[in-house]
């Protein structure tokens, strides 16, 4: 059975002692007691506040001798009990060092019972409520690269990274004001190979300030494609002029997975996807730019080793064991102010993309077929929006209902009523007669409900919108959306094919959510009423007869698997390039209420082959609006040889299947 940190992640902690200023014996026996609770919680990484070992806030006691005297045989408890009990952690603490005649604020990084380097603090503020320069040198001040220190010869340097011998994780270390420079010393670190930064601070809370703090910390890490650990000094520093929070942030990649604010003594953790960062490096290649060079010098690596056996022995416990929330719903943000405000943008680039293509090819008129499903609404209320946008009259719009076998009341009912309520040009054309004579023109039996049978349908609706618009002078609009597109849930040369498809962007889990907004946002109660019903719709390309009634019995994800799964897989195999076992291991995590192992490798299944299988549609798909992370236009994001082989892809989810 694998591991969390077999499928890339680290469990990474931030942990805030309850301290005595000055008192280095009680607070290395809280920063022991914190080492212990996270080293029970399986904490591979553990940052601790900047100078907690004293108290950040000892001011002209840091002169005093024996203040850093027993400062240095605290941490010497700290690194015997770490050696005598084999902690499997990297801990990182913030201790006064006395080198080269000066005195530094350091991070002191400890592996079993061993200094493996000190990092002092490169930036040293000197302004408003802090005075670091009475006390402190920085590290440009240093002279020797190594230091004596709790009976060790120590690394001693800014430019010191951390690096696992059984895992990818690097780390870098900078301490408080480093963070806040034009270039923090973290910019440093990841171009030459930390994917984790850690934070030792002690910033002081003032009004407006967390806010900046946590935007600080979430933007580096986007910045840096790292994870950042940022941990600062709690409430039982001195409040002699100012009080400190004990903020506490663990960010990846501009996402806070986890914070915690004035708590007295904090430990928090969560579990960083390192092959993540890894996997956008490498696909960002401008992160590792040759101009950059010119900050390259004098880097050290230590190596170290964490231990990396299998915690639990079955799925569901490693499920479990991970220490961080995957949503089943990756394209859509959890929080409705977010997905009100995500909904709005996309919409906007959706209309906007439109409205160009009309202005630069000189066309006034679109037609845009409409089946009373959810592509096709969206699709609509984007032209509609796009011809506001333009001024041009909403009788512009040829709007086709083109009614066939498989048609259902509802539909048909909801797309003539949303039509007319958008005062768009309402056309009905059937199909049933023209798709019978095709049959009986290529000798295909209509009582034979196969793909033949689908197709003709498909092919002959887009027949009808591509020759109107050469009539018209206008273009077709295409309503196919980005999981389509993922599946081939798409007939060649028919629903696949338009002059401008404004959906290409969009995964079916937010269309939904876009044609919603759309609902609580329109100003016309009636096109929120049918939009509802809509929404409300059961996904089919109703091209199947009813079974003689006049509801919907074709039922797409009946057929291809539920549009959740097939969204969480795209996003996770084309965003972040995660071989099947991972994926499968995430989706049994955010759907584990929902879904059964068993059904989820069954979709699985389904999906790698059908996208693979189905790549010579998107080979040739026509122009449209990136909205998001993920495109599969070969002129925007993904290219792929139509003939490629998922045979690799496929094995590896038989060996799950075992």
């Amino acid at each position: 059975m694998a591991n969390i940190w077999e499928m890339g992640y680290v469990r990474i902690g931030a942990a805030v002692p309850k301290i005595q200023i000055g008192n280095t014996w009680a607070n290395i026996s809280e920063i022991i007691n914190l080492v212990k609770q996270a080293a029970d919680s399986h904490v591979k990484v553990l940052v601790f506040p900047e100078l907690c070992v004293t108290g950040y806030t000892c001011a002209d006691l840091f002169h005093q001798k024996l203040l850093l005297d027993q400062a240095q045989a605290a941490l010497q408890k700290i690194i015997d009990i770490t050696g005598e009990n084999n902690y499997d952690m990297l801990i990182i603490i913030g201790i006064p060092v006395e080198a080269d005649n000066q005195l530094f604020n350091c991070a002191a990084v400890i592996h079993r019972g061993k200094i493996l380097g000190l990092v002092p603090k490169t930036f040293i503020p000197n302004y408003g409520e802090f005075y670091e320069k009475r006390w402190f040198s920085s590290a440009v001040n240093r002279i020797n690269d190594t230091v004596i220190f709790c009976s060790q010869e120590v690394p001693f340097s800014e430019k010191l990274l951390f690096k696992d011998r059984n895992s990818q994780l690097c780390v870098g270390v900078e301490i408080c004001e480093d963070l806040w420079m034009p270039i923090p010393p973290s910019a440093n670190h990841v171009l030459h190979g930390a994917n984790l930064i850690a934070n030792l601070s002690a910033s002081n809370e003032l009004i407006g300030k967390t806010e900046f703090r946590r935007s600080l910390v979430s933007q580096q890490s986007s910045r840096c494609i790292a994870a950042y650990v940022y941990a600062s000094a709690g409430p039982s520093e001195s409040t002699t002029d100012t009080v400190f929070g004990g903020h506490v942030l663990i960010a990846e990649n501009g996402t806070i997975l986890e914070e915690s604010r004035f708590r007295e003594q904090t430990l928090v953790y969560a579990d960083v996807d390192i092959e993540k960062l890894i996997n956008e490096r490498k696909k960002v290649n401008s992160f590792m730019n040759p101009s950059m060079n010119f900050m390259a010098e004098n880097y050290r690596i230590i190596p170290f080793e964490l231990n990396n056996k299998p915690l639990v022995d079955n799925m569901k416990l490693l499920i479990d064991s991970l220490k961080r929330d995957v949503s089943p719903y990756p394209f859509v943000p959890e929080k409705k102010e977010e997905r009100d405000a995500r909904c709005r943008e996309i919409f906007t680039i959706q209309l906007t993309g439109l409205a160009q293509r009309l202005l630069k090819t000189g066309i006034n008129k679109a037609v845009i077929g409409i089946s009373g499903g959810l592509d096709s609404t969206l699709a609509l209320l984007v032209c509609r929006e796009a011809f506001a946008k333009l001024g041009y009259p909403f009788g512009q719009i040829i709007a086709i209902t083109m009614p066939g076998f498989g048609t259902s009341n509802r539909t048909k009912r909801n797309a003539h009523d949303l039509m007319k309520e958008l005062g768009v040009q309402c056309r009905e054309i059937p199909i049933t007669a023209a798709c019978l004579k095709h049959f009986e023109d290529i000798g295909h039996d209509p009582e034979i409900h196969d793909i033949t049978y689908e197709n003709v349908q498909a092919r002959e609706r887009t027949q009808i919108l591509m020759d109107i618009a050469n009539k018209e002078g206008g273009l077709v609009i295409g309503t196919g959306d980005l999981s389509e597109l993922a599946l081939g849930w798409c007939t060649y040369n028919g629903d696949h094919m338009s002059h401008y498809a404004v959906n290409a962007g969009v995964p079916k889990t937010l269309v939904r959510y876009l044609v919603s907004w759309y609902m609580d946002t329109t100003e016309n109660p009636k096109v929120a009423e049918i939009l509802k019903d809509i929404l409300d719709t059961p996904i089919s390309p109703e091209l199947l007869p009813p079974n003689g009634t006049s509801e919907i019995e074709q039922k797409t994800e009946d057929v291809i698997g539920p549009y959740d799964l097939h969204d969480f897989f795209l996003y996770y195999m084309i965003r972040w390039g995660f071989s099947p076992s991972k994926i499968f291991f995430l989706a049994c995590k955010a759907f584990k209420n929902r879904f059964t192992e068993q059904d989820i490798l069954k979709w699985m299944k389904v999906f790698y082959r059908r996208f693979f299988s189905q790549q010579f549609k998107r080979s040739c798909m026509p122009d449209g609006p990136k909205v998001g992370t993920i495109c599969l236009s070969p002129r925007g994001d993904w290219r792929m040889p139509s003939d490629a082989s998922a045979e690799i892809w496929l094995k590896e989810l038989e060996k799950l299947s075992c």
